[in-house]
């Protein structure tokens, strides 16, 4: 079945770095937009960026929008989302899923708690 597995979330200082994983198994990877989104405490799901198939192309929410970078290795079967210049308002639950600039389901793994705080 499909399966989605994030990793690399963590605590760190503001305006530090993260760098989040998403290993991806039980379909073709590579035939998929992918991309990342972000639940924070008391709030609903926010999709933050997304990247077309074959790479290219990369989305992002305004707020992100020149702190993240999203990358992918469909050899690897995996997604990345590196953030650099965190703010507190970074922290939330990320998860990965399948869409470009927005879900293209409801399919979601266990996702990787981001918390940016000095």
């Amino acid at each position: 079945q499909v399966q989605l597995a994030e990793s690399g979330g963590g605590l760190a200082q503001p305006g530090g770095s993260l760098r989040l994983s998403c290993a991806a198994s039980g379909f073709t990877f590579g035939a998929y937009p992918m991309g990342w989104a972000r639940q924070a405490p008391g709030k609903g799901l926010e999709w933050v960026s997304g990247i077309l198939n074959d790479g290219t192309n990369p989305y992002y929410e305004t707020s992100v929008k020149g702190r993240f970078t999203i990358s992918r290795d469909n050899a690897k079967n995996t997604l990345y989302l590196q953030m650099n210049s965190l703010k507190p308002e970074d922290t939330a639950l990320y998860y990965c899923a399948r869409g470009y600039v927005t879900f293209t389901d409801d399919v979601r793994g266990q996702g990787t708690q981001v918390t940016v705080s000095s």
